[in-house]
């Protein structure tokens, strides 16, 4: 069945009526190649396919733009009328005017021109949407690929559809990877909920890897210029970006803030540089929608402050290792202003910097060089450190970004008679072992087994409502909440054991599930028998109400900073170009960890998915906007064989923003790794006067700046001869 017309006056026209806001399906004009304009349903993929061969567009063929820096000229072709120049925004950080001062001012000045390439989100599981509806109670159901049901059920009913909230229900079940991308509401969503209350039965439709790659959205992909001042002997004193933010051809949910707060308030890192200014251009352009990738913006950050931090070392001749040590924040200046907006509320970053040197073993490196030279590679070792915005809230410092919606999560916790206890909780697991770590806060505070806890999540008719599973604030932000409805159960139990034991509550301990007189122990009760006490709530006071099942919001009064240093080592053969990652060291500090397997997991993930970018992803696209890296064939992902053996360790810096002291682990790993590479593969060719290679760092990219530069050293060396 196809629906050639009328579809899209279903859907709500956006009650703001925000410049740039896209539609179910394209109205008028199609802006990228992957923008949908048709809908088909049908009973097999073959009859979709050959409904597909009928339908007919006819397209009028428009200009195209898209180089993030060409779109906002003069001449450059417009997406929106009613967006001059394409630029979705202006915005700015720091202080302009010192910063240029200084650099004024300054002894040392460096300049770099860099391209941090477009990558593609690549979970192996693409996304998928089932919609069905129920005419008798015009209920809608909405199984999807999403990371964050609650808000998505909001956007669709909302924004969308124009149906009452309460009318939807969203499930998200084992949704597999994300990386960022199942964030975003994309046409699958409402088409197969309009589609099924027309056809009067359910609607799914699964994406394939092309079509995620050609419409889900991409990652990074800003041009930027940046200059670096300081002293002759190795301080830094001004910082300075200038950052082209490609957003394709829509705004996504949070694109916008990914390419500017994000990534211009982390620029300054771990270093205090009293004057530091970022402003960016985020511009609209004929390719696929820009959104969040693991460790969005700071990535981006991190790699252009770390690439400037090593040339500068270059150009006064000074150990990369010691400028670091010089421009360090010190661990006594915490809650640290980083002059960006940003506040670090805890750190030791010295610590985890000597150790990721004392772990690579950074002294002997000079060994490590003249052994490699006699096997015919250059080897170079890499620093990158790094500081991560994380456990996104609180809701207040998302609204200073402008970034609508609350930032707090919310947890219940419920006890049944037998002892057994159910958690509920909004945020979404996409591969955070959620089951584990919730149940361990749980078990932890109640003194049970975890094999006594079942963990429910993900569907929002039965879960408390929570923003979902993005910035590293899963066990940061929801955990705490599910620690404060755990506190409350334990307390109601002591109040209740205090009235069976006619003792004062004061006098009542709760420890490893045991609940007694301080100073007659034989007066106890197991966590068990008190649950079923007060399930059965005989002879109970009138202030103690029977059961034991509660709920809390938790709202952080502020992000959480995670650090670390890593540390990447590289040997390049000259012939071929090839770069061999042989040693990778991770310190990293997120706080008290909860698990630290799955928080290994996570940073190993991590690390991976950054040397991807590192060594051999990006989206390629023809001058007319087509995608060329449109599938597995065309676009390389980091293999087992690619990887290291990491070598991870961790120093522990609690926040004192949450009562668990946990900070963000999801994504900070993705951050530092791609500078740590290009800074080792620029060290390893320092010797032939090698500055800077953009990503990604394929054999020939490497091979070419190799032979370049021994052309260009030949060149001098016969101008020096004939002078």
């Amino acid at each position: 069945i196809w629906i050639p017309g009328g579809v899209e006056s279903h859907f709500c026209e956006h009650p703001y009526g925000l410049p740039g806001a896209s539609h179910v399906l394209a109205k008028g004009s199609v802006r990228y190649i992957g923008d949908p304009v048709a809908a088909v349903v049908a009973e097999t993929l073959q009859q979709a396919h050959r409904a597909l061969d009928a339908i007919h567009v006819d397209y009028e063929v428009l200009p195209v733009i898209l180089d993030a820096e060409e779109a906002i000229k003069e001449e450059a072709p417009q997406l929106y009328e009613e967006i001059p120049h394409n630029l979705n925004a202006y915005w700015t950080c720091g202080n302009k005017e010192a910063t240029d001062q200084a650099i004024a001012d300054a002894e040392i000045v460096v300049n770099l021109a860099l391209y941090n390439q477009r990558t593609i989100n690549n979970p192996i599981e693409p996304r998928g949407a089932l919609g069905s509806y129920d005419a008798a109670t015009g209920d809608y159901t909405l199984w999807a690929s999403t990371q964050s049901p609650h808000n998505h059920r909001f956007l669709l009913s909302y924004l969308i559809l124009g149906i009452p909230f309460t009318k939807l229900r969203v499930i998200a079940p084992r949704i597999g990877g994300s990386f960022g991308t199942k964030g975003y509401i994309y046409p699958d969503m409402p088409l197969v909920l309009f589609l099924a209350k027309e056809l009067g039965r359910p609607v799914r439709w699964i994406d394939t890897r092309t079509g995620l790659m050609e419409s889900t959205v991409q990652g990074r992909d800003h041009k930027q210029t940046a200059t670096l001042a300081g002293t002759k002997d190795g301080k830094i004193t001004a910082l300075r970006c200038t950052s082209y933010a490609n957003l394709g051809a829509y705004p996504s949910t949070i694109g916008p803030g990914v390419v500017t707060s994000l990534m211009g308030r982390s620029i300054t890192g771990a270093y205090a540089i009293e004057n530091a200014f970022c402003e960016v251009y985020a511009v609209f352009t004929n390719i696929v929608p820009l959104g969040a990738q693991r460790g969005s913006g700071r990535a981006e950050a991190t790699f252009l402050t770390e690439r400037m931090v090593d040339l500068y070392a270059a150009e006064i001749g000074m150990d990369p290792a010691e400028v670091r040590r010089k421009n360090m924040i010190a661990a006594d200046q915490f809650p640290y202003d980083n002059h960006m907006g940003f506040v670090y509320d805890s750190g030791n970053y010295p610590v985890a910097f000597e150790r990721a040197l004392e772990m690579a073993e950074y002294g002997e490196i000079g060994a490590r060089k003249e052994e490699a030279l006699q096997r015919g590679k250059r080897l170079g070792i890499g620093i990158a450190s790094f500081v991560a915005v994380c456990g996104v809230g609180s809701s207040t410092a998302m609204s200073k970004e402008g970034m609508l919606g609350g930032a707090w999560e919310s947890a219940n916790v419920r006890v049944h008679p037998t002892g057994e206890v159910s958690i509920t909780v909004g945020s979404k697991s996409t591969g955070q072992s959620h089951e584990t770590v919730f149940a361990q806060i749980v078990a932890e505070e109640l003194g049970i087994d975890i094999d006594m806890i079942k963990v429910l999540h993900s569907d929002t008719q039965n879960a408390p409502y929570g923003q979902g599973t993005y910035g590293s604030r899963s066990f940061s932000v929801c955990g705490p909440a599910l620690q404060l409805a755990t506190q409350k159960v334990k307390a109601k139990i002591c109040k209740a054991a205090a009235y069976l034991f006619e003792e004062a509550e004061e006098n009542i301990l709760y420890e490893e599930g045991k609940i007694f007189v301080k100073d007659a122990p034989e007066k106890v009760k197991t966590f068990q028998e008190m649950a079923l006490i007060l399930w059965y709530g005989w002879n109970l006071p009138a202030e103690i109400e029977p059961g034991l099942d509660e709920s809390t919001y938790f709202d952080p009064p502020d992000f959480n900073f995670p650090f670390g240093t890593h540390v990447a080592v590289v040997e390049v053969d000259e012939r071929t170009g090839q770069v061999d990652l042989v040693r990778y060291i991770a310190v990293n500090d997120a706080g008290n960890v909860g698990n630290p397997l799955v928080v290994d997991g996570q940073i190993e993930g991590s690390i991976a998915h950054a040397i991807g970018q590192a060594c051999m992803e990006q989206a390629i696209y023809d001058l007319q906007g087509h995608l060329l890296t449109n599938s597995f064939q065309t676009y390389a992902i980091p293999r087992a064989a690619d990887l290291p053996r990491y070598e991870l360790d961790r120093t522990v810096t609690p926040t004192p923003h949450n009562k668990l002291g946990a900070k963000g682990a999801g994504e900070i790993a993705t951050v530092p790794p791609a500078a740590a590479i290009v800074n080792a593969v620029c060290d390893a060719l320092s010797y032939l006067g090698v500055k800077h290679i953009d990503m990604p760092l394929t054999p020939e990219k490497v091979w070419q700046t190799i032979r370049d530069a021994k052309i260009r050293n030949q060149q001098v060396r016969s101008d020096a001869l004939e002078v």
